[in-house]
């Protein structure tokens, strides 16, 4: 069982996006968007002038600065800590580096049982920088709840093995499927870093939190349950006694999301591919859900934003008809760079007009 923190989380029940995740009622639909700190924020970018990604992921102060710029300007239901999925990799002394324009880049990537075993283990004074920020957060943030987030092992391990992003993950994909009992050696590696960046937010009073799998979508169905569910499992599993809300995201992952569903979390997150109707048959009742606002459609006017936001408020409705126990309205992923933030408010008050089903 997880040791559990010392801290005394927040009492929150009220916040609109908890009640939704916890099968609650909330007195507005609770809205929040994957990378809604970041790029489409003039003050962000003021704020990161001359600043590396990875040396704002570990400046406490940047940390919650960053963090609160979307909630100050858009009123959104929740905050989602400012950082990123390799965060715990570099922390744990992996040496790679996040390249403008490029994303993550591995100096040396993972290739051999001799590199797996080689990987470091992530303790939990390496993160101390990220606790740090959450503590000022939770003073800052006053009744908004935090969600704290990683990546899941799948994903982490495809920048592993691949050296960067990639189109076609064609070297994790051998590795997986030629050498089994590394990809799993591996896999468990990375997810024992994954619980313990988790466990880390947790302890520091994170309010929920949520596990990205990026990359999983470039599996099909079979491959995902034989090598990538059980460690996505044990994530989950290893946190479950915190009892805070836990969200499973991925992109491209329409086919997949019965099986993600049974990895543990209370809400799956869908994107914008598959109806939120289509996604509780796949998901299953009992799960709340989690999207689906095609990010793209922020840039194609107010009647056309207006009418996939009902849409999309329709179909959550149904499908808590069907049996999901709520609906947390985002994106089906992250804010693109380039997206107005004015649009951004105006869809947020959007979003809180529309009334609730009775």
């Amino acid at each position: 069982m997880a040791s559990m923190s010392t801290h005394t989380r927040r009492s929150l029940a009220d916040a609109p996006f908890l009640a939704a995740a916890t099968g609650g009622t909330p007195h507005r639909r609770p809205v929040w968007f994957m990378r809604q700190a970041g790029r489409s924020l003039p003050e962000y970018r003021e704020l990161r002038a001359g600043i590396g990604m990875l040396e704002s992921c570990f400046d406490p102060e940047l940390v919650c600065e960053i963090t609160m710029q979307p909630i100050r300007r858009h009123d959104v239901d929740a905050a989602i800590l400012f950082s990123d999925i390799v965060v715990p990799l570099k922390a744990a002394g992996i040496d790679l580096d996040i390249v403008p324009g490029v994303g993550p880049v591995v100096a040396n990537p993972v290739r051999t049982l001799a590199d797996i075993r080689g990987l470091p283990r992530l303790r939990p004074e390496e993160v101390g920088a990220v606790v740090g920020g959450i503590e000022l957060l939770l003073d800052a943030l006053g009744k908004t709840p935090l969600i704290g987030f990683a990546g899941a092992p799948f994903t982490l391990a495809s920048y592993l093995v691949e050296g960067g992003p990639s189109k076609h993950h064609e070297r994790t994909k051998a590795m997986m499927l030629a050498d089994p009992a590394a990809w799993h050696e591996l896999m468990g590696v990375l997810t024992d870093i994954t619980i313990e960046f988790l466990r880390a937010q947790l302890n520091a009073g994170v309010d929920a939190m949520q596990l990205f799998d990026s990359w999983a979508g470039a599996l099909p169905l079979a491959q995902y349950r034989e090598y990538v569910l059980p460690h996505s499992e044990r994530v989950f599993a290893e946190l479950a006694a915190y009892g805070v809300p836990r969200i499973h995201f991925g992109v491209g992952t329409g086919e997949l999301l019965g099986a993600m569903g049974e990895a543990g979390a209370d809400i799956v997150g869908v994107d914008w591919r598959v109806p939120l109707t289509d996604a509780v048959r796949r998901v299953g009742p009992g799960k709340g859900l989690q999207g689906n606002l095609d990010p793209a459609v922020l840039f194609a006017g107010a009647s056309a934003i207006d009418a996939e936001v009902r849409r999309i408020a329709h179909e959550a409705d149904e499908a808590i008809a069907m049996g999901a126990t709520g609906h947390i309205f985002n994106l089906g992923h992250g804010v693109l760079p380039d997206t107005d933030p004015g649009v951004i408010t105006e869809t947020v008050a959007l979003i809180h007009s529309l009334a609730m089903p009775l």
